[in-house]
């Protein structure tokens, strides 16, 4: 149930709170003088949206609190599985809020967080169901006329429902993926040939990291093996000298360690520096061996050279196609062997798909008829109980009529037939259907004879908004005596202008409109008492003084 109603800054109500009652709460008060906005900050924190110039003049922002007493397993549900987590495990209330700027921005919250305002649809369409005067059209959709009649087949109908959706939705997703396959069947050779086509001509190349990073640096010697091979020859002689007649390096080196070793022994110092010669010798020695190596060896294998760059050429032009390197490549190749195995399954897939289709569409049809037999038969007893309920609503002799037309599709969304409800307001008259036949006032009746008939699991808390309009006298207190009946075993806030109907309330709350600093301000009120009395005189149209008027006042209070 709504336990507590915060309102600030909303158009002409500056700040109120209401602490909500069990059963039947009315909310009266002077046309124009602000009911509406009641409904419309119930409205905004269920997630709809903000009217222009809500927000009440001189104010930055207007702001919307509703605090519910959270049903035992809502949070069960798995499509307000994300709301849950946000909330303590133990929670046992649930603020909704909405905040209103001045320049129509909002912002919902879900226990003082951030949330969205399809968050505050989703969790406040399970706690709250409105009914206003603009809400009568529901009543003549078709979806709407077919949840009523399921809610009023009750939790097991809903369990079968819920299993057909699921089943449904996998027909359509079998069936959407069986569509792409054939598609692509015209496509299907034209890929296979270019796919096996790009692979063949990448593991033909045989494409190698290691082997790239050689042929480089190899395509680099050959093309400059000549002065690479008269440089090493140019240092042999430097370092070793030419021909018989010696000299070099080498032998300039040996001379000197010659002339440092014959005064070995005279000095340490001099005798280091003759070691260091005759390593010098070694080392040169050893250097004239490499670049002598290095001259003979650097005669390249006739045609090695285009070899190289051939191969070179090859591997660029499949870089260039694939990527820009040699990774790039190797995972196209990849990619290629994957697409080629999943066309080539693409035969097993569709034998696979084919098969879950078929058991899909036998357990849609299967629970399709569930469903159809169990609409049927619910259909026949809520047309009698909502005959019984207009007949307490003064539309005696008034009938429903509800038929069970094949949908036009085979199968639906919600099974395989469609409802809709039809209506005699008077007797002998032919029904038509509900959009068509009934008035404002029969309109409301019929509503609120329907309220309530759904599963008991639904929202707890019913609101009327001025439902009672256009009716009067004896009329006016059935439709109070109804609602009253349905607060027995849900919370009911009704908006009225009927003192028929809001004497049968439990809680009563005011609101009086004044005008202060040149400014319409509204107030609401709790009025029990002799204020409950003075109020149900004013809604009789008379003077609060009239002595008549208040004992008929107190009688139809007393008589609730």
């Amino acid at each position: 149930m709504l336990l507590e109603l915060r309102i600030e800054n909303l158009l002409l109500i500056e700040r109120a709170e209401l602490r909500l009652g069990r059963g039947l709460n009315a909310i009266t008060g002077e046309t124009g003088a602000g009911k509406t906005i009641l409904a419309h900050s119930l409205d905004l924190i269920l997630g709809g949206k903000a009217r222009p110039q809500i927000v009440r003049p001189g104010a930055d922002e207007a702001y919307v609190e509703g605090v519910f007493e959270l049903p035992d397993g809502l949070l069960m549900d798995p499509e307000l599985a994300e709301i849950a987590e946000r909330l303590p495990e133990d929670a046992s209330e649930i603020a909704l809020g909405r905040r209103v700027g001045v320049s129509g921005r909002t912002s919902a919250f879900i226990q003082g967080r951030l949330a969205s305002a399809e968050d505050l649809r989703a969790l406040g369409s399970r706690v709250l169901a409105f009914y206003g005067q603009h809400e009568h059209r529901k009543l003549t959709l078709g979806s709407a006329q077919l949840e009523t009649l399921d809610g009023f087949a009750g939790e097991k109908h809903l369990d079968t429902l819920r299993a057909y959706r699921e089943a449904h939705g996998e027909v359509a997703t079998v069936e959407r993926a069986l569509a792409e396959i054939r598609e692509r069947q015209g496509a299907r050779e034209r890929d296979l040939d270019l796919l096996r086509y790009e692979l063949s001509e990448i593991e033909a190349a045989g494409p190698d990291l290691a082997e790239e990073s050689e042929l480089a640096p190899e395509r680099e010697r050959l093309r400059h093996a000549e002065s690479l091979r008269a440089a090493a020859s140019a240092a042999v002689s430097a370092v070793s000298g030419s021909g018989e007649d010696g000299g070099g390096a080498v032998e300039a080196v040996a001379v000197a360690e010659t002339s440092l070793s014959a005064q070995a022994g005279v000095d340490p110092t001099l005798d280091e520096l003759a070691e260091r010669a005759r390593g010098l010798t070694v080392e040169l020695q050893e250097l004239a061996g490499e670049l002598r190596h290095y001259a003979e060896a650097i005669e390249p294998e006739p045609g090695r050279l285009q070899q190289v760059e051939e191969r070179l050429e090859v591997l660029d032009r499949l870089k260039r196609k694939h990527g820009g390197s040699t990774e790039s490549v190797l995972a196209h190749a990849e990619r290629c062997r994957t697409e080629i195995a999943q066309i080539d399954g693409a035969g097993e897939l569709t034998d696979e798909l084919e098969q879950r289709r078929a058991q899909a569409t036998s357990a849609r049809a299967e629970l399709a008829a569930r469903l159809s037999e169990k609409r049927l038969k619910a259909a026949r007893k809520l047309e009698k109980r909502v005959a019984e309920e207009l007949e307490q609503l003064a539309m005696s002799g008034a009938r429903l009529e509800i038929r069970l037309e094949p949908h036009p599709g085979g199968f639906g969304p919600n099974g395989q037939e469609r409802v809709e409800f039809l209506v005699a307001t008077n007797p002998g008259l032919p029904v038509s259907p509900l959009r068509e036949a009934a008035s404002g006032g029969e309109l409301s009746r019929v509503m609120l004879a329907l309220a309530g008939q759904g599963a008991r699991a639904g929202a707890s808390t019913f609101v009327f908004d001025e439902i009672d309009a256009g009716v009067g006298g004896n009329t006016a207190r059935a439709v109070g005596e109804r609602l009253r009946a349905l607060g027995e075993d849900r919370q009911v806030l009704c908006i009225t202008h009927l003192p028929q109907v809001a004497s049968l309330a439990e809680t009563h709350f005011r609101i009086e409109k004044r005008i202060e600093r040149g400014q319409a301000l509204a107030d609401v009120a709790r009025v029990k008492g002799d204020d409950l009395v003075s109020e149900i005189v004013r809604m009789m149209g008379a003077d609060r003084e009239d002595k008549t008027a208040k004992k008929h006042a107190k009688q139809l209070l007393e008589a609730a």
